[in-house]
């Protein structure tokens, strides 16, 4: 497999060699997102269609549990949804920056090696995530401003713990290090995820949410509609998952490359091996935010 090129990038270029890994690498990042995030839709579809299946047997006079037992059992399920969801999280995000590491450097990786690989890690993640969240909240009770401005200087934490095997506070110490005077690209990977989310939200589920709303009357209509905006919901947190991790995987090393020469490292450790094959650009250069001088 062909290594990218490594060499300071554009912001343009980031983004655009962000999207040209997940059209290459489709079904990987793809694959790595779906596993864990169908269970999160088994769990929460189960949850909304709860109500449904509570009016289904009141009405044809089965006999059920309370309202007050149908709303723990909800709750209960709520909960599992949650802690799958963070598990979920913590495995697809920790895969999604394995395979980006290993194409970087062109080897190939796996669906399974990547999941694999995170074993024994997301503790690591977890403890990222969490102190992650403590400084975001801090900064957002001072203002929204000093918030945002955290958050894009931790963004590059997790890559950091996982591929340099530092503990939580020191990868966001070394975070902290990296981002120091590239806040504003962060922001806009975010802007950028952002601007996904509600496309994805607009397409696969406020058509259903739409119709659910304001004409489904019949019971049978409406718990359709229920099943495919949670298919929606799946499949749009499918398609959207891996783009921010891989940008900031790309960050992450484009930051190593400025600031610690690490094309240099690479380059050196090629030395007396095998010639590497000839790299590949990731598509045409973008003229925006063209500041790789």
């Amino acid at each position: 497999m062909a290594t990218l090129d490594l060499r300071p990038l554009s912001l343009g270029e980031l983004l655009d060699r962000t999207f040209f890994l997940y059209r290459r690498h489709f079904l990987l990042f793809v694959g790595i997102a779906a596993i864990p995030y169908f269970f999160f839709f088994v769990v929460n579809l189960g949850t909304a269609l709860i109500p449904y299946i509570a009016h289904v047997a009141a009405s044809d006079r089965i006999q059920t549990p309370s309202v007050t037992t149908v709303t723990a059992g909800g709750g209960l399920l709520a909960l599992l949804a949650v802690f799958v969801g963070g598990v979920a999280f913590l495995f697809s995000t920790g895969a999604t920056v394995y395979a980006v590491s290993e194409i970087y450097t062109g080897r190939q990786i796996s669906i399974g090696e990547s999941l694999r690989r995170v074993r024994g890690k997301t503790g690591i993640i977890f403890g990222v995530l969490f102190l992650s969240g403590l400084i975001m909240i801090a900064g957002f009770i001072a203002l929204i401003i000093p918030g945002i401005y955290l958050l894009c200087r931790i963004c590059v934490a997790t890559p950091a713990a996982l591929l340099e095997d530092l503990g939580p506070s020191d990868s966001i110490r070394r975070s902290f290090d990296l981002t120091r005077n590239f806040a504003g690209r962060a922001f806009m990977i975010y802007l950028l995820y952002i601007a996904m989310i509600w496309g994805v939200v607009a397409v696969f589920q406020f058509p259903f949410m739409f119709l659910l709303a304001v004409s489904a009357k019949q019971l049978q209509f409406r718990i359709l509609l229920t099943v495919l905006t949670q298919l929606g919901n799946f499949i749009g947190s499918v398609l959207v998952a891996p783009v921010s991790t891989i940008g900031f995987a790309l960050f992450y090393y484009d930051l190593r490359v400025r600031k610690e020469a690490f094309d240099l490292q690479m380059m050196m450790q090629a030395i007396g091996a095998d010639p590497m094959p000839p790299p590949i650009t990731g598509g045409v250069p973008s003229m925006f935010g063209r500041d790789a001088s």
